[in-house]
């Protein structure tokens, strides 16, 4: 079990790069390393969704594929 990635780190860490960003992070196996995660953020707007996962992924840095085994990421732009 991965203690070290949870909703609340993985929200901190992408609020660091996204501070207007509503975050919700769902682990998927119980384990910490598999997650479901939503980002929206006026930081988005005008970006392809590519570019808007690269900015969470960068949010996230080596977390990425060391802590956390699969990612499935939503992105969206606040109304």
């Amino acid at each position: 079990m991965n203690t070290s990635v949870n909703a609340d780190t993985i929200s901190a860490r992408i609020k660091e790069q996204l501070p207007d960003a509503t975050i919700r992070a769902n682990d998927l196996t119980g384990t910490g390393d598999h997650w479901q995660v939503y980002v929206a953020s006026k930081k988005f707007e005008g970006l392809t969704m590519i570019d808007q996962h690269q900015l969470v992924y960068k949010a996230l840095g080596s977390w990425v594929h060391k802590e956390i085994h699969a990612l499935s990421l939503d992105t969206a732009i606040p109304k």
